[in-house]
């Protein structure tokens, strides 16, 4: 048993540095596994280099009870001088036949979804993403997790 921990934990480690591009990447579990519309995910980061640029990414995890085949979210960005800015995501989960299409292990599907494509943040310091779900229903049933990814672009040298 020992030495299957120390595999987990050596594989877990190796995986996470094979990701050179990743700046930032935090997923927060769903109270629950219902997201209330008021309960926005806040997400802080800090910039340091304003010269390169990034990708932003939104990521979800439902199970396969969630009833709809989309998610919208609202991204709300702040800036370090403390300025908002708000974008609506809307992010396809299953097709029209209600297959599922993000990547699965038994019940639970997790996607990765662009929000931003290749932008400069104009000021270095903190940000602060926040998710907020923005369905029709006030409570949104069987979402396990949500998270943002920030990485950095590779340009071609």
């Amino acid at each position: 048993m020992r030495k299957f921990v120390y595999l987990l934990v050596f594989s877990v480690m190796i995986f996470s540095s094979c990701d050179p591009g990743r700046l930032f990447e935090e997923n927060k579990s769903i109270e629950g596994n219902a997201w209330y519309y008021k309960n926005l995910m806040p997400f802080d980061l800090q910039i340091k280099d304003t010269t390169k640029f990034y990708n932003v990414l939104v990521n979800v995890r439902v199970d396969a009870d969630y009833r709809y085949n989309n998610i919208f979210m609202l991204m709300h960005v702040t800036n370090p001088e403390k300025k908002s800015d708000q974008r609506r995501v809307e992010i396809k989960l299953a097709d029209e036949r209600g297959k599922w299409l993000g990547s699965g292990l038994g019940d639970i599907y997790d996607y990765q979804f662009p929000v931003l494509q290749n932008i400069k943040f104009p000021k270095s310091g903190f940000y602060r993403f926040e998710l907020e779900q923005n369905m029709r229903d006030d409570t949104l049933l069987h979402v396990k997790s949500v998270g943002v990814r920030v990485e950095e672009v590779e340009t071609n040298k």
